[in-house]
């Protein structure tokens, strides 16, 4: 689904049905460098069940045009008034990975839109190591094949998205290239990263958050370590569902995202 947003196109997949604002909305923001397609299988369940699916591409990602916007608090701002541009009032809000802080800064700036809060491998603060950061700005094809490797527990693990034996380190890699190629901005994953590590507000969104929080956590995940989402948990007064996945766990352990999610949305 397109819309405008701010004055340019936006885009949301809706998880194969036509968007329904009446039903109960579910809005999902990815993690850099991705964009609405790590949703895909979580987006279809929770759209054929009875729910709307916003999975959304955030500016300057895939089908949403750009610019890309620098810092997590624009990306929520954002994401709110995507919101207001498909009809929707109220939503249960997740993201992935950097989508988390943004789903966390979302639900925190508009409380009474906000009915839950899941947060898919997060961690807070959300540090990039400064390696890590150099090596998106100037080798991001580098960057890709480090964190890649880094997003996965192991090199073919099973069942997965979209199918036991798929290759998830190579379709993650063919993502985030496509990512890049999409809009043409090289510095687009330093964009990412650096929103990631500057993030600082997370303290004051947790005095301001209503909803309930569910933070669900890959065990292996070497990203964002679980145990860094510890503090956090605490912080937000969060149920922490825990699975044997990295920190891709959408594609690692589909079954068991989905079980932690219908669980939190319950």
């Amino acid at each position: 689904m397109k819309l405008e947003v701010h004055g340019r196109q936006a885009y949301a997949y809706t998880g194969g049905k036509p968007f329904d604002a009446k039903l109960p909305c579910v809005v999902l923001v990815h993690g850099a460098l991705n964009d609405h397609s790590v949703f895909t299988l979580l987006a279809r369940w929770l759209a054929h069940h009875g729910r709307s699916v916003l999975a959304v591409d955030l500016p300057g990602h895939r089908r949403s045009e750009g610019p890309a916007l620098t810092c997590v608090e624009d990306m929520a701002d954002w994401v709110l008034a995507f919101m207001d541009a498909a009809g929707v009032q109220r939503a249960a809000l997740g993201g992935h990975s950097m989508g988390s802080l943004v789903a966390l800064e979302a639900a925190a700036r508009a409380p009474q839109r906000a009915e839950r809060l899941l947060m898919y491998a997060t961690a807070y603060p959300m540090r990039v190591s400064p390696a890590l950061l150099e090596m998106s700005l100037k080798s991001p094809q580098e960057a890709i094949a480090t964190t890649v490797v880094f997003s996965h527990s192991s090199l073919a693990p099973k069942p997965s998205y979209p199918g036991p034996g798929a290759w998830l380190r190579g379709g993650a890699s063919a993502l985030m290239h496509g990512v890049l190629r999409a809009q043409g901005d090289e510095r687009l994953f330093h964009t990412d990263f650096t929103a990631c590590d500057r993030y600082s507000g997370a303290e004051a969104a947790a005095q301001r958050l209503t909803a309930p929080v569910h933070l669900i956590v890959g065990e292996l995940d070497q990203m964002t370590p679980a145990k860094a989402g510890a503090a956090l948990a605490e912080r937000l007064q969060a149920r922490v569902h825990r699975i044997v996945a990295g920190h891709s766990l959408m594609a690692e352990a589909p079954d068991e995202v989905l079980a932690a999610t219908r669980s939190a949305l319950a």
